[in-house]
């Protein structure tokens, strides 16, 4: 199966798209990789939550560094620490869903120590979905939009 990567810079409290959506919603994605690299390595103090979701959270105008591993919409969640002392080494989790999708997803991220941006890496499994994985795949994002 082909592998598509994306790549971004994101600022505190915002919201990026990854556009994935087709008419027929034949084609399919499962994340293989998702990372996190620093705006300005060694040189600042980061503590970011980064957030991958299904829907856009953007409609409360907020994003959050509260992780809810309980939340249907989450597909992953990471989180990076890094001192710009040398003596603190930078530390990084990922954990995400093996769950596939075939639309839109979002990433939000928030720096709870500062305002810093943050570089994200994710690649993403493609596939071919027939009729029935598809309606699935569909149906299960628009119940999980209604929750």
């Amino acid at each position: 199966m082909p592998i598509k990567s994306f790549r971004g810079l994101i600022t505190d409290g915002e919201e990026d798209t990854i556009v994935l959506h087709t008419n027929k919603g034949l084609i399919g994605y499962r994340i293989v990789k998702f990372q996190l690299f620093p705006h300005k390595p060694g040189t600042t103090t980061v503590e970011s939550t980064v957030q991958i979701f299904k829907d856009s959270g953007m409609g409360s105008g907020t994003t959050t560094a509260v992780v809810d591993f309980s939340n249907n919409r989450l597909l992953a969640a990471s989180f990076y620490q890094d001192r710009h002392e040398a003596t603190y080494v930078a530390a990084e989790t990922v954990i995400f869903d093996n769950e596939v999708f075939n639309q839109d997803i979002y990433i939000t991220m928030t720096d709870t120590v500062g305002s810093e941006p943050m570089n994200w890496y994710i690649e993403l499994e493609q596939m071919k979905l027939d009729l029935t994985e598809s309606t699935t795949a569909t149906l299960k994002d628009i119940r999980n939009i209604a929750d």
